[in-house]
């Protein structure tokens, strides 16, 4: 037996183990949720010239207190086609351009007009420079918006269109097999009568799981404990990533690394000093990459969270593709923890966060109901209540 792998290093060569994907100019829309490949440089300032915030009066702060004269009105996308003078004001309203020689706005709460007469009211004059968005307040021409590697959030996407790009480079979509292996295995929503049939809910969990990913799903459905099958199936599949559940051990029956070996591939590591999830193995197929999960549903859900996910996101180019943690406090203790590093299913309400009372890895309501997994390091000393954890939320 091979000594079992920390979750970093396995992390860690998982990604050494990626090839380079091609990038592709897509489309604003297309790009969302897909991982920046080059910067994106601002193409024009923003504001692009001085804008008012309010609606109100365009007028010179040194022509206050006033009166002034009305000489015409500035809209967005429609400004003033001239300049003011001394005693002038233009009507202005919210993202109008500022008319030429003004420098302040006086918003129309504090003021008073009759005709073209215009009077200061309210409680105090305007400081110089009030209400005005001044040209490149958000960012100048030639400035980085987003840096390579970053996620295309809703928010991201506003700012590469608004910083004049209606497409951006992006690395292309990756196409990920699903592949179930078990003769005890039936397709979900399958009458049967033999309480040893087990409904198969790993592929429909790993494709929900992949669903906010730049990725192509092909679900190849349940594969028979054969070897054969397998070899067949890995080598008729066109993916850049081939996931398995189930099969993965050491028993007769587990199949994946041999037919893995049969079909022209190789391990590159297997066994991971995690619980649940510690059978997983990584290997290659040519330029594929294939991910051997548990089929257990915990600890598939586990792994692909630390690995498949992490790896989608490499692949497709980002440039922190780990899981976010954050930091909490026990409101239950825990005891001491063992070699392995351990993911315990709970829940996180308020800053503090609780372990589910039983972590046995075959409760999938348990996983169900969690909204967090709780990190315990190797060898972690027992903890108590209000000690800090990392925990890992859960989407």
């Amino acid at each position: 037996m091979t000594p079992l792998l920390p979750v970093a290093d396995a992390q860690a060569r998982l990604f050494a183990m990626a090839p380079n994907v091609a990038t592709e100019y897509v489309s604003l829309a297309a790009a969302a949720g897909r991982w920046t490949a080059e910067p994106v440089i601002a193409l024009r300032a923003q504001p692009g010239a001085d804008l008012s915030s309010m609606d109100g009066y365009a007028i010179r702060f040194d022509d206050l207190p006033g009166p002034w004269r009305v000489i015409g009105e500035s809209a967005a996308g429609s400004a003033f086609g001239g300049s003011i003078g001394r005693g002038g004001a233009v009507r202005i309203f919210t993202g109008a351009a500022m008319p030429a020689g003004a420098d302040s706005v006086l918003v129309q709460e504090e003021a008073e007009r009759a005709g073209d007469t215009l009077v200061l009211a309210g409680e105090g004059p305007p400081r110089c420079g009030a209400s005005v968005r001044r040209r490149g307040l958000d960012f100048e021409r030639g400035a980085v918006l987003i840096d390579a590697g970053t996620r295309l959030t809703p928010a991201a996407i506003a700012l590469a269109a608004t910083g004049g790009h209606g497409a951006l480079t992006v690395n292309r979509r990756l196409r990920v097999a699903i592949m179930a292996t078990g003769d005890e295995l039936i397709a979900p929503g399958t009458a049967s009568d033999d309480p040893l049939a087990l409904p198969e809910g790993n592929s429909a969990m790993l494709a929900a799981m992949l669903a906010d990913l730049p990725v192509d799903v092909t679900v190849a459905g349940i594969i028979p404990d054969r070897l054969d099958a397998l070899v067949a199936a890995f080598s008729g599949a066109h993916a850049d990533i081939i996931i398995t559940t189930g099969g993965a051990s050491v028993g007769d029956h587990d199949l994946v690394r041999p037919a893995l070996e049969a079909a022209g591939g190789a391990v590159d590591f297997w066994r991971i000093a995690i619980r649940p999830g510690k059978p997983m193995l990584a290997g290659r197929l040519g330029e594929t990459i294939m991910l051997g999960l548990p089929g257990n549903p915990v600890s598939a859900f586990v792994t692909a969270t630390l690995f498949l996910r992490p790896l989608i996101a490499a692949m497709a180019g980002a440039a922190d593709p780990l899981p976010r943690m954050l930091r909490a406090e026990l409101s239950a203790p825990l005891p001491a923890n063992d070699r392995r590093q351990d993911y315990l299913r709970a829940t996180l309400a308020d800053g503090r966060v609780s372990a589910a009372a039983i972590q046995d890895s075959s409760m999938l309501a348990t996983l169900a109901r969690a909204t967090c997994l709780i990190v315990r390091p190797p060898h972690a000393p027992p903890a108590a209540i209000g000690d800090t954890v990392d925990v890992l939320p859960l989407a």
